[in-house]
């Protein structure tokens, strides 16, 4: 991919990253007082009327063909209410830097299943790029120290969560995001209004009450920051973004993640940061430039030239 073809869709790409990176400061306000599954179906719920609304003023409407609502239900399951809800979880034990460090493995998953789907290529810089940025990864969450506590059991949720987004990805570039029949917003409302039913019937459920209304403000407004701007303005982004560079390529945005999170989580949240955090991060800063292919790895025809 030549890098004028990057500009078209890298403002987008840099908007979703940080959209993305401070729900993770979101989520931890939300889930000092919610139950996870009340954050999760509170942030579809606020996200799904918003692109209602935004579809119905533009005179847009729902998709009728009940395939395409199946593939809906599908991506909603492992896109959103599955990780939504496991972030949620693992937020209690952990971090919100540590949770968004840990959805930076997505790529990863994304990749393995996009092959299995052969929605895509593993190209060399892909391959190169996507470890490289493993390796960042785990500095960046020090896995030479031991986990404690509930820091096992948060962090797996997370990595859980992660896997998860790796399959809605791949499974959204097979069946969704190539359609031409319907612009993203309708596959976005779609997706939002499947997952909101969905999260609906599982809590109900496992016996939560959907909405708490003792909750103090600081909630409410991370809800409708979850919903309004890391749901419904994100998964518009989400699928344009994807049309134009990929799956695998969109899927890096996850890589740029931490960094926002770090600042939202250490400012306004008082977590602590060590050193290992921001040498990771620019390990994986590079990692997202090796697959975009703005830095080349050198192949061993043109080693094997420079060493002669």
């Amino acid at each position: 991919m030549q890098i004028s073809h990057v500009g078209r869709w890298l403002p987008a790409f840099l908007v979703l990253a940080a959209i993305w990176g401070n729900s993770f400061f979101f989520i931890k306000i939300a889930v000092g007082s919610l139950h996870p599954l009340q954050v999760s179906f509170g942030r579809m719920l606020i996200g799904a009327s918003v692109l209602l609304v935004v579809l119905f003023a533009r005179r847009l409407a729902l998709p009728r063909d009940p395939r395409l609502w199946g593939h809906f239900q599908v991506v909603s399951v492992v896109a959103t209410t599955v990780p939504f809800t496991l972030f949620g979880y693992g937020e209690q034990y952990v971090s919100s830097v540590v949770a968004a460090i840990w959805n930076a493995t997505t790529p990863l998953c994304t990749l393995a299943f996009t092959l299995l789907l052969g929605s895509e290529k593993a190209t060399a810089a892909r391959m190169t790029g996507l470890g490289l940025g493993f390796a960042g990864v785990m500095v960046v969450l020090g896995v030479w120290q031991p986990l404690q506590g509930g820091q096992l059991a948060g962090s797996l949720a997370c990595f859980g969560a992660a896997a998860s987004y790796g399959v809605g990805g791949a499974y959204m570039g097979r069946f969704l995001t190539g359609r031409r029949s319907e612009p993203p917003m309708v596959l976005a409302t779609g997706q939002l209004v499947s997952g909101t039913v969905q999260l609906a019937v599982i809590t109900l459920v496992a016996g939560v009450p959907l909405v708490d209304l003792s909750v103090p403000a600081p909630v409410w407004w991370s809800l409708l920051a979850l919903g309004g701007l890391g749901t419904g303005l994100a998964y518009l982004l989400l699928y344009w973004v994807q049309a134009r560079a990929g799956v695998t390529t969109t899927s890096t945005v996850t890589y740029l993640l931490p960094v926002f999170a770090t600042v939202s989580g250490v400012v306004f949240l008082g977590e602590s940061l060590s050193w290992n955090q921001p040498v990771g991060a620019l390990i994986v800063l590079g990692a997202i430039a090796v697959t975009q292919g703005l830095i080349r790895p050198r192949s061993r025809r043109h080693l094997a030239a420079v060493t002669d």
